[in-house]
């Protein structure tokens, strides 16, 4: 494959930092050093004293996000795809939809030249039938005559090439006027100027040809010589998925898109959606979005009726195919564009190479976002994915600080007042609570919420699964989880990571995260009930922190207070672990007991299992590290026993050696020895790299927690990603650890367990 294809393909870019990102763009060649360099120090933003020099009483410069459409393969040539745009969801779907196109080979694309046209209006005409005969009969001249006034386009390829002739009635004066249309390739610029410099200068011939009077002379931005066309086409096995299978989502795509087809009222909003997509990159690349939109609405209505800019269809061997045409007139040289520097990174970056290439990289995009949408509504809907967006968008608009955003969210979420003067309200509440106090207006009391813990594993991951010892404790981050009715179906709302899942479905159309929740709905006989769950997370997802496990003990008790079924601790174990099973495989069963019982404790897998309360008579100072990228817990289970079942006793030998490493930690901690706890810390992180559940950002996260103090330091959780844990010999070292990693980029939380902590 060309080392070129993989490039638009950059794995967790949401998740990293803005200057990761622009890191990650520079080292795959998009970015050359000195628009990188541009980026990183803010000087790609159009100035102010340039923004006076553009348009007239400037008073200011406005700025919009700048985001990356990721994915794309189009005519097997890679994108990355700037683009304009302040509407949150608008840049993920998009590259969602690009990521399920390029596994089936991509969007196909083709355009014709890029003709621009220029209309020239003549009324008062004696003789209209001698007026058209005349101009057939000169058009060589009047096409000679419009070149002449610019030399230099028709050096390079372009010009006026042709042009037609229309006649209209004009009823406000009882005769008819005649129009002429002249056809401008205008190569790689937008052309505007040239176009009605053209149809300026041959304003005059056309007079004494027609002996009529020469009115309007300017362009059209119905440009339906240059239009642009994407299609893909998409397997069923490439829809499936959201619990669908992939016939219902094709079927559900073609059926939105005869509708669209259809009726206008429908259109409106369909092609609304294309448009999405098409005017943030117009933006994006200094291109006249209005002239676009303007061009796209009135081709929509070229056959009389207005009606969709694409069409969906199934072919003979059952596939979905979409196709979208439509006109595409933009440029990609001119002073417009030069005079703004974030216009001239984003060409760059985009790598077009003329003005055609960069109009079928907009259909393709207006294509992608047509999908995305129109998947959203055959499936889930399109507001289940937009309501925390929304939401999102409104607490940013009301100047919640970063401290208080996740808790003005959710309590934003909770009222249903999606405005921005309700959550100006909450945040003038949070502000207003005393230190400590404002996480007991959202959560009210223990007593009213499901409550789920989140653990560390100090000593002992993986060979716990294998039976031997594991030192656990609990973090200050917990779980909650709030039950109450609605009239149909169960839905689970965790605002922060942004799920809004509908549980009320057979458990063979659920989704994997769905069939652990699912679970448990299903063990307690509430699967037909109304019911919203909202959960509350301070643990973070996917970092080994045993997310998944206090996630389903907060479900199981916020459902238990809610309907009364007076669940023991015991029970809400046991169903716990049974959610586990299924996200995780092979649990040892750990977690789903931390993330019940909230205390430290040593844990071994049995039938039952060992659970001994660990005594910590000293307080602990330790660091939680969070890398950015999620350890998937499962694959890393599973990785480690495939290669216990390769050589079962190369890795028994580690898991005991793991295993008396734990046992060993047992006594240093009731001794409160904390210095050989910290060694048994990194001689256990050194066997887990033996066992390959390490990675190299785990590693640097675990050195920069030594250097900068920590007695020691390792993984916590399954691996492959996630967080690392530190142990420090007091509060002022934790500080410093923390700060250490947070100086570095990386979240980081110090606290202190054991004791009278």
């Amino acid at each position: 494959m060309d080392p070129e294809v993989d490039r638009s393909r950059i794995p967790h870019f949401y998740r990293m930092s803005v200057d990761e990102r622009v890191e990650a763009v520079h080292e795959r060649g998009l970015l050359n050093d000195n628009d990188y360099q541009a980026l990183v120090s803010g000087e790609h933003t159009l100035k102010l004293s340039a923004a006076d020099k553009m348009i007239e009483n400037v008073i200011g410069v406005m700025g919009l996000p700048i985001g990356l459409g990721l994915n794309f393969l189009i005519n097997d040539k890679d994108y990355v795809i700037p683009m304009v745009v302040e509407e949150p969801s608008i840049v993920a779907a998009l590259s969602a939809a690009a990521k399920v196109a390029r596994s089936g080979g991509g969007y196909r694309t083709e355009s014709n030249d890029p003709i621009l046209i220029g209309q020239i209006q003549v009324v008062e005409i004696p003789d209209m039938d001698s007026a058209r005969e005349g101009v057939q009969a000169q058009k060589q001249k009047i096409i000679d005559l419009a070149n002449s006034f610019h030399p230099r386009m028709v050096a390079r390829g372009g010009g006026a090439v042709d042009l037609d002739l229309r006649t209209y009635p004009l009823p406000s004066f009882d005769s008819e006027m005649l129009v002429i249309h002249l056809h401008v390739d205008t190569r790689n610029a937008m052309g505007a100027n040239l176009v009605n410099g053209m149809c300026e200068g041959v304003a005059s011939l056309i007079e004494s040809i027609t002996e009529g009077k020469v009115f309007l002379r300017i362009l059209s931005n119905l440009a339906d010589q240059a239009l642009a066309k994407a299609s893909v086409t998409l397997s069923p096995e490439q829809l499936t998925g959201r619990g669908y299978s992939g016939e219902e989502v094709r079927d559900g795509i073609i059926i939105a898109s005869d509708f669209a087809l259809t009726d206008p009222y429908r259109a409106a909003t369909h092609n609304k959606g294309i448009m999405n997509g098409i005017d943030a990159v117009a933006l994006a690349t200094g291109n006249d979005w209005r002239a676009i939109e303007a061009g796209a609405h009135a081709w929509a209505a070229h056959t009389g009726h207005y009606s969709a800019l694409s069409r969906w269809w199934k072919d003979e061997a059952g596939n979905l195919c979409g196709e979208l045409e439509m006109p595409l007139k933009v440029g990609t040289v001119g002073g417009p564009l030069e005079s703004n520097p974030s216009v001239a990174v984003n060409l760059r970056l985009l790598g077009v190479e003329s003005a055609t290439e960069l109009a079928e990289v907009m259909a393709a995009a207006g294509l992608a976002q047509n999908f995305a949408a129109l998947r959203a509504l055959a499936t889930d809907g399109i507001q289940a994915g937009h309501m925390t967006l929304h939401a999102r968008s409104v607490v940013k608009a009301a100047g919640a600080p970063t401290q208080y955003f996740d808790k003005v969210l959710e309590r934003l979420l909770r009222s249903g007042e999606i405005k921005v003067w309700r959550a100006k309200e909450i945040l003038e509440e949070l502000l207003a609570s005393a230190p400590g106090e404002s996480s007991k207006l959202l959560e009210k009391s223990d007593a009213e919420l499901g409550i789920g813990y989140g653990k560390i594993i100090l000593l002992g991951e993986h060979s716990v699964v294998y039976g031997r010892h594991a030192i656990a404790i609990p973090l200050p981050l917990r779980m909650r989880a709030l039950v109450e009715d609605i009239k149909k179906g169960v839905e689970l709302i965790i605002p922060r990571w942004g799920v809004e899942y509908q549980l009320a479905k057979p458990p063979e159309q659920r989704r994997s995260f769905e069939k652990a929740a699912g679970t448990i709905l299903d063990e307690l006989g509430l699967a037909n009930h109304g019911i919203r769950i909202e959960v509350f997370p301070d643990v973070p997802r996917g970092m080994g922190l045993g997310g998944s496990s206090a996630l389903a003990v907060a479900i199981i008790r916020a459902l238990d207070l809610h309907f009364k079924l007076g669940l023991d601790d015991n029970e809400v174990n046991r169903l716990a672990y049974q959610s586990e099973k299924i996200a995780h495989g092979q649990p040892s069963g750990i977690d789903n007991t931390l993330a019940t019982f909230g205390q430290p404790l040593v844990f071994r897998k049995d039938s039952p299992p060992l659970v001994e309360l660990l005594n910590i008579p000293q307080p602990m100072s330790l660091v939680v590290g969070m890398t950015r990228e999620q350890g998937l817990t499962a694959k890393t289970v599973g990785d480690v026993h495939k290669a216990h079942e390769r050589f079962p006793k190369v890795y028994d030998k580690i898991f005991d050696d793991i295993d008396a490493l734990a046992l060993q930690a047992v006594t240093a901690i009731q001794e409160n020895r904390l210095g050989a706890l910290g060694e048994l810390m990194n001689i256990n992180q050194g066997l887990l790299n033996a066992l390959q559940v390490s990675t190299p950002e785990l590693e640097k996260l675990i050195n920069l927690a030594r250097d900068a103090g920590a007695l020691g330091a390792k993984l916590t959780g399954g691996g492959g990603g996630g967080a690392m844990v530190a142990l420090c010999d007091s509060d002022a070292s934790s500080k410093t650890v923390q700060e250490t990693l947070e100086q570095k980029g990386y979240e980081a939380h110090a606290f202190t367990i054991g004791g009278s902590a």
